[in-house]
C-alpha cells in the first residue's frame, strides 16, 4: 500500500514539475515556506586539491569543428600550393571524400590582434579588441575525426560515451555554489550536437551532476511553472508527503541511490520556479549592455542571448556553463560558412570578456573555445569550385581566456601546411587535466569507483599542459 501511494503522490508531484526534475542538480531539502536549503549533501560546496586559479568556467563549443586554418593559425605556405594535388594516406581522411585532393588556401586575410600581435582572420574584429585575454594553444590532437566521437571525446575523455561530461566532474569535484540552481547548466541550440544529450551526461556519477539544459529564449525549462491553479504551499505539501514516504522506502531499499537523487531533483525544481524566470529574463540588463552582446542582431542574437545568459548564470554561483554554437563543418563554401559563423559569435564571445572583465569576475573565471577536432589543409573539391576542408584530428586551434591562463600568447605550433600539431603537442586528455588544475582540482585524486576500478576524466591519467598557465 505505501509504494502504492508514492507511486500516486510521484506522478502527481511529475506532472506539475514536469521534466526539469530529472534534470536538476541540488543539496540537501527545503522544508517550510521560508526555510533555506542546507548546505550539505552531494553538492555541497567541496575543498579543493589544489589552489585555484578560477572559480568557474564557461565552456564555448563550436560543434562541427572550426578550422584553425581559417580562424587562428595561418598558413602562408597554402597560398604557393593552392589547388595542387596532394594524395591523403593517412587514417584521418574523411570516408566522405573521394577521387582526387588539392590544398586549400584560407580565403581570409589575417591580421595580428593586440599588444602580443595574435593571429586572428580578418573577420575576429570584435575579439582582436580582447587579443591580449586570449591564450591560444595550437598543439592539442585528437583521436577521432567522426563528428559523435570526437564530440564525446573532448567533453568527456571518452570517444564512446557513457562518461560523465567534464562539467559534471568538475561539479562532482567542488560542488555548487548556488544550492538554488544547478551546478552545470547547458545552453545548446535548437538542434543538439551530433550525440545528444550524452555530451552533458552525469554517466557514472551520481544523477545529481548531470547537465541542466536551458533555453536562452522562452521559458528556460518545459513545464517549469506549475499548472494554473496549483499554488507554492500545494506543491510544498506534495514534496514533503512525498519525502515522508520516500525515507519510509529507502529504510527498507537503502540501495535505491537513484530515488534520493530524484527527490532532491525534485526540490531543486521547487526552488528554480523562484529563481529562474528572474534569471532569465534578459530584458532586465540596461539595452547598451544588450547591444554589446548583439542581441536583436540578425546574425548574433540567438548566441548573443546565450553568452549574456551565461554571464548571469556564473554571477549566481553556477560553476560549469557549456554553450554550443553548431555550423562549423565546412566541407564545402568555407569562405561563406566560416565567414558568418565567425560574424555569429564574434561580437558575443568579446562582450563576454569585456564585461566579466569590468565586473571582476574575469581573473576567476575559466573561458574555454574549442570544436571537437580542426580542418585539412586539403579537400576533395569538384573542379575546384566548391572549397572546403575535411575533418582533421591532428590539429586544432582552442584558445583559453580568465582564470589563470598565459594571456596574450600562442603556445604550440602546427606544421607549415597546418596538417598536424608539432610543437607542445599534448592529447585531449591532457587538456581536461589542465584545465582542472586551473579550477583548483587534481585529475589523480578526482576519481569515482565504477566497474571495478577508480575512473578519472582523463581515462589513464595525464599531465599539465604548464604553458597554459600564467
Amino acid at each position: 500500500m505505501l509504494d502504492a501511494t508514492r507511486r500516486q503522490v510521484m506522478y502527481g508531484l511529475g506532472a506539475t514539475l514536469g521534466t526539469v526534475a530529472f534534470n536538476g542538480l541540488v543539496t540537501g531539502e527545503s522544508r517550510g515556506k521560508s526555510a533555506k536549503p542546507q548546505a550539505a549533501g552531494p553538492l555541497a560546496v567541496k575543498p579543493q586539491h589544489v589552489a585555484a586559479k578560477a572559480k568557474r568556467c564557461i565552456f564555448l563549443m563550436m560543434s562541427g569543428g572550426p578550422s584553425h586554418i581559417d580562424t587562428f593559425d595561418p598558413k602562408p605556405k597554402l597560398r604557393d600550393i593552392h589547388l595542387k594535388e596532394f594524395k591523403r594516406q593517412d587514417k584521418f581522411a574523411s570516408a566522405m571524400a573521394s577521387g582526387k585532393r588539392y590544398f586549400v588556401q584560407s580565403p581570409y586575410k589575417f591580421v595580428k590582434a593586440g599588444k602580443a600581435g595574435i593571429d586572428m582572420c580578418e573577420h575576429w574584429k570584435h575579439l582582436a579588441g580582447v587579443a591580449d585575454e586570449l591564450c591560444v594553444y595550437r598543439g592539442c590532437v585528437g583521436e577521432s575525426i567522426n563528428h559523435p566521437t570526437a564530440n564525446y571525446h573532448m567533453n568527456t575523455g571518452n570517444r564512446f560515451g557513457g562518461d560523465p561530461a567534464i562539467g559534471a566532474w568538475v561539479t562532482y569535484g567542488l560542488g555548487s555554489i548556488n544550492q538554488d540552481l544547478p551546478g552545470f547548466v547547458v545552453l545548446p541550440e535548437v538542434a543538439y550536437p551530433q550525440g545528444g544529450a550524452a555530451n552533458w551526461s552525469n554517466g557514472f556519477l551520481p544523477p545529481y551532476y548531470q547537465g541542466t539544459p536551458f533555453r536562452a529564449q522562452g521559458s528556460p525549462v518545459l513545464d517549469l511553472h506549475p499548472p494554473k491553479g496549483v499554488t507554492r504551499e500545494h506543491q510544498r505539501a506534495n514534496l514533503d508527503l512525498l519525502a515522508t514516504l520516500n525515507r519510509e522506502h529507502m529504510k527498507r531499499h537503502p540501495q535505491h541511490d537513484e530515488l534520493a537523487a530524484r527527490m532532491a531533483n525534485y526540490e531543486l525544481a521547487f526552488r528554480m520556479q523562484m529563481q529562474v524566470p528572474d534569471l532569465i529574463d534578459l530584458n532586465r540588463e540596461k539595452q547598451a549592455t544588450r547591444d554589446a552582446y548583439g542581441i536583436g542582431g540578425e546574425l548574433t542574437d540567438g548566441f548573443g542571448r546565450q553568452c549574456l545568459l551565461a554571464r548571469r548564470l556564473v554571477e549566481r554561483g553556477v560553476r560549469f556553463v557549456q554553450i554550443y554554437a553548431a555550423g562549423w563543418d565546412s566541407h564545402d563554401y568555407i569562405e561563406r560558412a566560416h565567414r558568418r559563423r565567425i560574424g555569429a559569435v564574434d561580437q558575443p564571445i568579446a562582450a563576454l570578456i569585456r564585461d566579466l572583465k569590468q565586473r571582476g569576475m574575469l581573473n576567476q573565471t575559466l573561458i574555454v573555445w574549442c570544436g571537437e577536432f580542426g580542418r585539412s589543409p586539403d579537400n576533395g573539391m569538384r573542379g575546384g569550385v566548391k572549397q572546403g576542408r575535411d575533418h582533421n584530428a591532428k590539429a586544432m586551434a582552442i584558445w583559453l581566456a580568465g582564470g589563470g591562463v598565459n594571456a596574450g600568447q600562442v603556445v604550440g605550433a602546427t606544421d607549415e601546411i597546418g596538417d598536424k600539431a608539432v610543437e607542445v603537442v599534448h592529447p585531449i586528455r591532457d587538456l581536461h587535466v589542465t584545465l582542472l588544475r586551473l579550477l583548483g582540482l587534481d585529475d589523480n585524486k578526482l576519481t569515482y569507483f565504477h566497474a571495478g576500478r577508480f575512473k578519472q576524466l582523463s581515462q589513464v591519467g595525464g599531465e599539465v599542459i604548464n604553458e597554459l598557465i600564467a
